[in-house]
């Protein structure tokens, strides 16, 4: 897997061309929001928006029904220098989800999936919800990988993970 160590700032997007956008869909209004940030996007095989930042490549499902949802994910195949240890690799997953908001954290067979999904309502800033669920599921993916590189401790153990703890603060005693 890779290991993002650099989390990107993504400033200030460039005006989608096309004027207000009003009538554009929401696999549209993505694209341009992407393109504003100069992340390249494009839309793959499966329809889903594919971009990249600091050299991960994260999509964008965007589901159009009574209410919009978009979900934005990364899915990394876990490498051999990772433990196979299911259960520790389920544990780090279990630690980030829990600590964090928006942001999912699950495995896949060899490939950690990091997703946050938001509902599309009129008054949501896509300039601000791309760029900043991007950011999450980055940090998210660092992370889960100090966590699965630890010896604990796991949430589900009652412990507070490493990451989540306050500088000083130390872990809970096993019973």
């Amino acid at each position: 897997m890779t290991d993002p160590t650099a989390l990107p700032n993504f400033g200030q997007p460039t005006p989608a061309a096309g004027g207000d956008g009003a009538s554009a869909s929401l696999t549209d209004k993505v694209v341009g929001v992407l393109n504003g940030f100069g992340f390249n996007p494009q839309i793959d095989s499966d329809g889903d928006v594919m971009y990249t930042v600091e050299d991960q490549n994260l999509f964008v499902r965007v589901m159009e029904g009574e209410i919009d949802l978009v979900r934005l994910f990364g899915q990394w195949q876990i490498t051999d220098d990772i433990t196979s240890d299911l259960a520790k690799r389920l544990n780090a997953a279990n630690d980030v989800t829990l600590s964090l908001n928006i942001v999912k954290v699950g495995i896949a067979r060899d490939m950690v999936v990091v997703s946050g999904e938001h509902l599309v309502t009129p008054d949501l800033d896509l300039q601000m919800v791309l760029p900043s669920t991007t950011q999450m599921i980055l940090q998210a993916t660092q992370l889960w990988h100090q966590s699965v590189n630890s010896d604990g401790p796991h949430a589900a153990e009652g412990g507070v993970p490493a990451f989540a703890q306050a500088d000083g603060e130390q872990p809970t005693p096993e019973a």
